[in-house]
């Protein structure tokens, strides 16, 4: 009788958890090359959005390549790879970075998990429900390409954000992203994100570029989330192993990433679960549960 009363005690007081949980608002930063400045791209946006008063948790997930920890100068202790062995849990490998971001790092050079399995990357997903940390944001920093871990953790965001530069290579391979993403794995909305781009024209003509091929043979709905210039500031920042809202507040590549992050902070939350895996999905589904079905 004690065990059963426990039992329901310990079930209360879970919903209670989860009801007082905020629902997290999860971006898959991507690309469909190397070399654009996707990791850039995410790491200053979660900076910007950190410094505007938001929890923001970020994930490296390029697995075997990991490198947030190396563009901001950070030694782990522990990474991902220690989380799959059995030897940490991803609250235990978190570790914070400048501005209050939180960081999950992952290993370099370890090829094991750049060839994990998609069913290990669906336990890796669902690991994220048992953080109890305060997050409001999660940015999934994805290798570039089309691989089983681009895949798998880009479905499992609410909002993809592509980054594309100025070069026939990037604007080809973001469309073959967008391609497989939509026709194969029914992702609908992407955000285009023209990076290291010369004037607001120019990151225009990047996104229309993408979109007249787009219109012509997807069934998407392409936004245009805006553009971060070419800045001699940012690659200043680079050397320095910081981010260039941090280094150099005042650049234009920093007043550009602040002007990034309000424009998510106004993106609408997701109401419901899309009925597939999520990131954080029991956050979302207790966040829309009557009062009525979480226990007193």
């Amino acid at each position: 009788m004690q065990m059963a009363e426990s039992q329901v005690s310990d079930q209360a007081s879970g919903l209670r958890r989860m009801a007082q949980a905020r629902p997290v608002r999860v971006m898959a930063v991507t690309s469909g090359k190397g070399g654009v400045g996707k990791t850039n791209v995410s790491v200053n946006l979660a900076m910007a959005m950190s410094n505007a008063g938001q929890d923001v948790l970020i994930m490296d997930a390029d697995l075997g390549l990991a490198n947030i920890d190396v563009l901001l100068g950070i030694q782990p202790r522990a990474t991902l790879h220690d989380v799959f062995n059995g030897e940490a849990t991803l609250e235990e490998v978190m570790v914070e970075g400048p501005a209050g971001v939180k960081i999950i790092p992952a290993a370099s050079g370890v090829q094991e998990m750049a060839e994990l399995t998609p069913a290990q990357h669906v336990g890796l997903i669902r690991a994220f429900s048992e953080l109890s940390c305060n997050v409001d944001v999660l940015l999934v920093d994805t290798a570039a390409g089309i691989s089983d871990s681009v895949v798998s953790f880009t479905r499992a965001a609410q909002e993809v954000i592509v980054v594309v530069c100025d070069e026939p290579a990037s604007i080809t391979d973001a469309y073959a992203l967008i391609k497989l993403l939509n026709r194969e794995h029914g992702v609908f909305r992407f955000h285009v994100l023209a990076n290291m781009v010369g004037s607001a024209q120019e990151a225009r003509e990047v996104y229309e570029k993408i979109t007249r091929v787009t219109d012509r043979f997807l069934d998407v709905a392409l936004d245009f989330m805006g553009h971060v210039p070419r800045d001699e500031y940012l690659l200043k920042a680079v050397r320095k192993q910081r981010a260039v809202v941090e280094a150099f507040p005042r650049s234009r590549a920093a007043t550009a990433f602040r002007t990034l992050a309000e424009k998510t902070r106004k993106w609408p939350m997701p109401k419901v679960a899309r009925g597939h895996l999520e990131f954080f999905v029991e956050r979302l589904v207790q966040g829309n549960l009557p009062d009525a079905e979480v226990l007193p």
